[in-house]
């Protein structure tokens, strides 16, 4: 199990997720899981996700849920 859980929440962040992700991915310390919470988009962002998910299937996790918006 990592010792730290790195959490990105996107809405319609297609334009910035690949540079989030990257941003995590490439830090040096790699006991990590990155869970990826996408609050309903309707852009590419799920698609670019799923990406990262395939390359790194022990890294990264993606949680999709309806659109409630922040506070959720």
């Amino acid at each position: 199990m990592p010792t730290i859980s790195v959490i990105i929440c996107a809405y319609n962040g297609d334009e910035y997720i690949s540079e989030a992700i990257e941003s995590v991915l490439s830090q040096t310390y790699q006991d990590f899981e990155l869970l990826i919470v996408d609050d309903g988009s309707t852009d590419c962002t799920k698609e670019i996700v799923i990406s990262y998910v395939d390359q790194f299937p022990d890294k990264v996790r993606y949680i999709h849920k309806e659109h409630t918006g922040l506070p959720s």
